[in-house]
């Protein structure tokens, strides 16, 4: 009798396989089996590339002489501690009676390079089998059962399977080239500065690029000079109440477009601000006339979903606790049924999701946090249009929709961290909120004219909290006042006052002054805010809008970027505090970028780094040949290898290193 054979990732995963296909199993080891499949696991990577010795043992000793390091074909080998489950995963692969392969890795390029790893080591006749691809987006039974039965064939996935090829082999080539290059050539000149016995430069395509983000912003900071600047501020009273106006420069003004000023709302000196109030005081009573008032109504609408990279943000905020921890618990919460799958750069729903969303909906009436909310929007009904909304988008999907609660699992949350359980609560109250209307601001904008010089008020009270009474986790900390009106500056009663003024009412000022303010230098990256510079290509945008509208390939893809941002705090390049989350080099990462700076310098290029991801997606959307992307490689690593090779930097480098290591004596604080 034939037999069908699934190949998961993990053991935990085929375990919810076996549970879906209702299968009567027997364990064995490494794998189970019925009368009518088998069902077995990989470890994560049971399959590597093989180190530059087993193409020639010449090349074990690190020599420039064997630089660049280019093979025409790739040596791959089992490793060593998972070599007991490769060889039960092949013996099944091969097994007679076994006809039709499903392969269940995770959805995405890793999980591809997984299995085809595996194929490829366990013989040519594997693929001689009917093989099929299982791509879900959740481990819930129902989605399973899906995916076996929209199994497509797995040669469709074959150009997805050459681009982590390619990844892997870009990785390994820069990995070994750059790093023994730099390391041979400049890595003495570390260790004695360093008064060291040796240093390893260790050089990644998106790992330096990374650390070259965190030593700028920190060189920024330190080079960074405050600059004093001077505001003019009226208080005006008004219905009991008084309030600022701000003075700005506009057109009309005897100092628009003055030199003296600090952009339009100050001056350079305090004797500029000092003139202008004097200019203003000269004939008592001070008074002002209502110039323009602007009433309207402002919408803020529920933000998108979650990806990886926003909720990686989002917990490094909230949580304090490290992308890679992050991804852990989500992962968790994946593995046990309650959410979507993690590792995604969607932050939208597919139609196709959109039209049984209520499934996840109703589930969550049996969640503490969620039921009031999940009640609310089934007997209204408001998930019936979601389709029609900017949370549903399949133009914006590639592998995976955003990362949602399943509905299901709920029992499974007994057995989670707090942290664990808070991550899933903020999932869950991202996910109910965009079926909620926008919260509804009303705000007043109020100049008042004196002297054509203008003073500029602007009032904004929360009118109608719409999605805002979904987000506010359960754990938070609660405002003064509810929190209800975090962003207001008056109440109610008063904006309600302002109705009653008109153009050309007179107002009394009952005071001018000055207020002092100096400019911020930039902030340093948290572990949260690098992540998402990372996904915008080293951008980082503060508005949720603004990275909505900027999506393209970044640096890294969501399921890599938070173990290299750990690789690089084991490595001592960068350190990462655990309470504040926020992110600073280390002088071996300061020296290690001056390095790079010198002589591989586009190496340290975000924009760059992003456009071999680009060109990654190309292959894998077949728009270019595996041979086109391998030729570019080659010609990027010979040239930057001989440029290195024929250039030497070392005076310039004490200079560099002199000049870092100031900042890191006894005694003397980064910031």
């Amino acid at each position: 009798m034939s037999k069908s054979l699934y190949i998961a990732e993990k053991p935990s995963v085929a375990q919810e396989f076996a549970k879906a296909l209702k299968l009567k199993t027997s364990r064995h080891d490494g794998y189970i089996e019925s009368e009518e499949a088998v069902v077995t696991w990989c470890v994560g990577h049971l399959v590597t590339m093989s180190y530059p010795e087993k193409y020639d043992i010449k090349f074990k000793r690190w020599s420039l002489d064997t630089l660049p390091f280019l093979p025409e074909e790739f040596k791959y080998e089992v490793i060593p501690s998972v070599k007991k489950q490769f060889e039960t995963v092949k013996t099944l692969l091969n097994r007679e009676d076994v006809d039709i392969i499903y392969v269940c890795t995770d959805s995405g390029r890793e999980g591809e390079y997984i299995y085809r790893l595996v194929e490829q080591m366990a013989g040519e006749k594997v693929k001689e089998k009917q093989r099929r691809r299982v791509w879900i987006d959740s481990q819930t039974e129902e989605e399973i059962l899906r995916g076996i039965q929209s199994a497509k064939d797995l040669s469709e996935y074959d150009d997805l399977s050459s681009a982590a090829y390619l990844r892997a082999i870009e990785d390994y080539l820069m990995g070994i080239n750059f790093s023994r290059l730099l390391s041979l050539k400049y890595g003495n000149t570390i260790s004695n500065y360093l008064k060291t016995r040796y240093t390893v430069v260790s050089v990644g395509r998106v790992m330096t690029c990374v650390l070259g983000m965190v030593v700028r912003r920190e060189r920024e900071i330190r080079e960074f000079v405050k600059t004093p600047f001077y505001r003019v501020l009226s208080t005006t009273p008004f219905n009991g109440k008084d309030f600022e106006g701000e003075w700005r420069a506009v057109e009309g003004s005897k100092y628009f477009a003055s030199p003296y000023l600090y952009k339009e709302n100050g001056f350079k000196t305090k004797d500029k601000a000092q003139e202008l109030i004097d200019f203003l005081s000269e004939n008592p009573p001070i008074e002002g006339m209502v110039d323009s008032i602007e009433r309207k109504k402002e919408n803020k609408n529920p933000p998108l979903l979650y990806n990886l990279a926003e909720l990686q943000n989002d917990c490094s905020k909230l949580f304090k606790i490290s992308p890679d921890e992050t991804l852990k618990i989500v992962q968790e919460l994946y593995e046990k049924k309650l959410v979507t799958y993690p590792r995604t750069d969607a932050r939208v729903l597919s139609t196709a999701v959109a039209k049984e969303i209520h499934k996840n909906i109703g589930g969550l009436k049996n969640y503490l946090h969620g039921k009031e909310f999940a009640e609310e929007i089934l007997e209204m009904g408001r998930y019936k249009n979601i389709a029609k909304t900017r949370y549903v988008n399949d133009k914006q999907i590639t592998d995976h929709y955003a990362i949602i609660p399943t509905g299901q699992g709920l029992t499974a949350l007994r057995s989670l961290s707090m942290n664990g359980e808070r991550v899933y609560e903020t999932i869950v109250r991202r996910f109910l909120s965009i079926f909620y209307p926008p919260a509804v601001y009303q705000k007043v904008n109020l100049s008042i004219a004196c002297k054509n010089e203008k003073f500029f008020s602007s009032f904004k009270v929360l009118i109608s909290e719409g999605y805002l009474k979904v987000v506010e986790n359960s754990f938070a900390k609660k405002k003064e006042g509810g929190g209800k009106e975090e962003d207001t500056k008056c109440d109610t009663a008063f904006i309600d006052s302002l109705k009653a003024l008109k153009k050309g009412d007179i107002l009394p000022f009952s005071q001018l002054r000055i207020k002092e303010g100096e400019t911020a230098p930039p902030k340093r990256y948290s572990s949260g805010s690098m992540i998402l510079a990372m996904e915008n290509a080293g951008q980082l945008i503060e508005d949720e809008e603004l990275r909505a509208q900027i999506k393209g390939s970044g640096i890294g893809t969501s399921a890599t970027r938070a173990e290299i941002l750990k690789k690089l705090i084991k490595n001592k390049y960068i350190a990462l505090n655990k309470k504040t989350q926020i992110i600073t080099p280390e002088l071996l990462g300061e020296m290690i970028y001056d390095v790079v700076l010198v002589s591989i310098r586009s190496l340290l290029n975000p924009e760059l780094t992003a456009s071999w991801e680009k060109g990654l997606n190309y292959v894998a959307d077949g728009e270019i040949t595996t041979e086109e992307y391998m030729m570019k490689l080659e010609h990027f690593i010979k040239s930057r290898t001989q440029a290195v090779l024929m250039n030497d930097h070392q005076f310039a480098l004490r200079n560099l290193f002199d000049k870092a290591a100031i900042n890191y004596k006894k005694g003397v604080h980064k910031s």
